[in-house]
């Protein structure tokens, strides 16, 4: 099969990506499961605007802040200054954010914020996002969606990529031959027992990258959000309770229902103090209070969360909820420039396998959605205006040798441990460092 754009990844970033692509390019994306099965979808709390030109430099001081000061200022300064215009990107594509009464967007406010800068959609942001892009895509006549397709390696020559070789639906394996291949695979929660993350995730893009020795970043750089509904199954998705639920006033409590913590800590940090207090309390979690929220606003802003707690034997009007920390988001991955190129010619890499140093050594609440679409964009940008200047695009005379990716399993088995060796080795690292510098 032949496209002249491969997109590896169907969430928020790889489909705004194929949108902001010239409509006479020929665009391919596969997805490893079902189109909606990316994390983009289990998004809940919102994405962040400059709201005025007076909150830039403390949204920038946050940004900076809560990734220790380790961030790329150059990128955080594209991703704030762009909000704007990705956020009437979104309204134009019927994105239904939460309005005042007036009509004007209404902003929330999470942990490690100065102010209220989070746009939203009741707690199910990501999917209300995520969807209205979807649909967008689908109305695209040059763009084929294939579902259930695996990324099983990319194709490359000379540091130049050509495609990938996949999975189809039926299980059989074969080449897409593309001009130019986006990595869009998502997150690597499938490599924990406790993750948010969808099980399927377990970080195919950056596997590709290590076997052909594609530049990464911050690998050690993983996320553990503080808070999701704690559950005796240890096969279930970790199900996550908003920061937004503490921005707007939800309490954590030690097992003597004694508040212990401010809740509006960068993530981190208050991970780290709820993993203190429950091995202090001998405890498999800590309870969170969600009654300190209005009634109205608890019913209007999460009842996506009242219902999944309710589902699982729990009223949160009348009681607190048990919330442990699980592996949330990767800040690290995919080394990429602020036009999200990679190291490797005609490769590129958006969205949570993308590193450029945004987000530093731990995200701020709500950037995530914003710097996937942001650079998701600039992607698409500069695929356009460097095939204007190439002129004609020369496609290779290209073959792999599919025999190396007949045992599916084996090859998927071996990619997670690549990617946990990858991690654990940059963690190492890291740890020598500190040792030496204290």
């Amino acid at each position: 099969m032949k496209t002249d754009i491969l997109i590896i990844g169907s969430g928020c970033s790889g489909l705004y990506c194929a949108l902001h692509l010239p409509a006479k390019m020929q665009i391919t994306m596969i997805t490893k499961s079902d189109l909606e099965s990316s994390d983009s979808f289990l998004a809940q709390g919102g994405i962040c605007m400059l709201k005025d030109e007076a909150d830039y430099a403390d949204y920038f001081e946050d940004t900076m802040r809560a990734g220790h000061y380790e961030n790329d200022r150059t990128s955080v300064e594209i991703m704030i200054r762009s909000s704007g215009q990705v956020i009437r990107d979104l309204l134009s594509y019927g994105v239904d954010f939460q309005r005042e009464k007036d009509g004007r967007l209404a902003f929330t406010k999470e942990g490690a914020h100065s102010d209220k800068r989070i746009l939203f959609h009741k707690d199910i942001t990501g999917k209300e996002i995520t969807q209205k892009l979807l649909e967008q895509v689908k109305k695209r006549p040059n763009i084929r969606l294939l579902e259930h397709t695996v990324m099983l390696d990319i194709i490359s020559r000379e540091n130049r990529c050509y495609g990938a070789a996949v999975r189809k639906a039926n299980g059989m394996t074969g080449i897409i031959r593309a001009s130019r291949t986006i990595l869009a695979t998502g997150g690597i929660g499938g490599l924990y027992r406790h993750s948010t993350n969808f099980r399927h995730l377990t970080g195919d893009g950056v596997a590709a990258a290590l076997r052909h020795k594609v530049a990464l970043y911050n690998m050690s750089y993983v996320q553990i959000h503080p808070t999701t509904l704690w559950t005796a199954d240890q096969q279930e998705r970790s199900f996550l309770i908003s920061e937004s639920v503490r921005g707007e006033g939800a309490r954590l409590y030690d097992k003597q229902m004694r508040r212990f913590v401010n809740e509006l800590l960068p993530r981190d940090e208050l991970t780290a103090a709820i993993q203190a207090q429950m091995k202090k309390d001998d405890t498999a979690f800590v309870w969170e209070d969600l009654r300190p929220i209005p009634p109205k606003e608890l019913q209007t802003h999460f009842p996506n969360i009242i219902a999944h707690c309710a589902a699982m034997g729990y009223d949160v009007a009348k009681e607190c909820i048990p919330v442990v920390p699980a592996q949330h988001y990767f800040m690290g991955g995919i080394r990429t420039d602020g036009h999200s190129r990679t190291s490797m010619e005609q490769l590129y890499a958006v969205g949570e396998t993308a590193c450029n140093g945004v987000h530093g050594k731990n995200r701020l609440a709500s950037n995530s959605l914003l710097e996937s679409l942001v650079f998701a964009k600039r992607a698409a940008q500069d695929i356009a205006s460097s095939w204007k200047r190439s002129g004609t695009e020369v496609w290779p005379d290209m073959s792999a040798d599919l025999k190396r990716y007949e045992n599916y399993e084996q090859l998927m088995e071996e990619n997670k441990v690549l990617v946990r060796q990858e991690i654990e080795a940059a963690a190492a690292k890291d740890e020598s460092k500190n040792r030496k510098e204290y």
